[in-house]
């Protein structure tokens, strides 16, 4: 990283999958006017191209080739970021349940995360970034000023799941997205590689009954205490 990235202010946002942290982390960067990097868009290309490859999710050092060279890039289209792998928009296709579970496991392996290190450091840009993740403000931007662990009990991140799938005419169970999300809590807090946890300066928000607005204005206050931002 050079001396002029590092004067970048990164504002990280941490937490479990369900927690809001996307959401929240994008509502920030377009309140701030900052760069939006989505860590785990990442991870989900990764899965997505093994799976089109059939390559083995146990195989580490395949899939540390593939996030190797993969050929991703982001485009910013009608105020949403598109995902192109290959030349094509996998927006949609990342966002699929059996991409969200393989991208868990991808995501697990020490040799993956190395790989994809520096091409999310890149993001770091005037004026800032916005990080979300697992690992941002831990890991990936140590040095971050501002650093948010956001959460929600494991009922809540069911519920909000089970109702973005109902509305987009998917039918599944509220007790198999329980059990996902709590065999996926346990993959991400236990691995080797970047285990989530809060780093030792974040704050700690549990979005559990809180509006989305809610949670924002606290994030936003935590902004203004410790980054000199534009708007706000």
């Amino acid at each position: 990283m050079t001396d002029k990235q590092s004067q970048v202010p990164v504002i990280t946002i941490d937490g479990p999958s369900g927690s809001g942290k996307g959401t929240i982390a994008k509502l920030l960067a377009e309140r701030l006017k900052y760069s939006l990097l989505d860590s785990g868009a990442l991870y989900r290309l990764t899965a997505l191209a093994a799976l089109n490859r059939d390559a083995d999710l146990s195989d580490e050092a395949t899939l540390t080739e593939i996030a190797a060279n993969l050929d991703i890039r982001f485009e910013l289209r009608d105020g949403e970021v598109a995902a192109l792998l290959e030349d094509r928009d996998v927006s949609r296709d990342i966002r699929m349940e059996r991409v969200s579970m393989a991208a868990s496991k991808v995501a697990a392996m020490p040799g993956v995360r190395a790989a994809l290190l520096q091409r999310q450091r890149d993001f770091r840009r005037v004026p800032g970034l916005v990080a979300d993740g697992r690992d941002m403000g831990t890991t990936v931007f140590p040095d971050a000023p501002v650093k948010v662990f956001l959460t929600a009990s494991a009922e809540e991140r069911a519920r909000r799941r089970f109702e973005q799938l109902r509305e987009k005419g998917v039918s599944v169970s509220l007790r198999d997205l329980l059990e996902d999300i709590r065999a996926r809590d346990a993959r991400d807090m236990n691995r080797a590689a970047s285990p989530l946890a809060p780093a030792e300066d974040a704050v700690e928000l549990d979005s559990t009954g809180v509006d989305i607005d809610g949670v924002l204005q606290t994030v936003l206050q935590l902004v203004r205490d410790r980054i000199r931002v534009r708007g706000g």
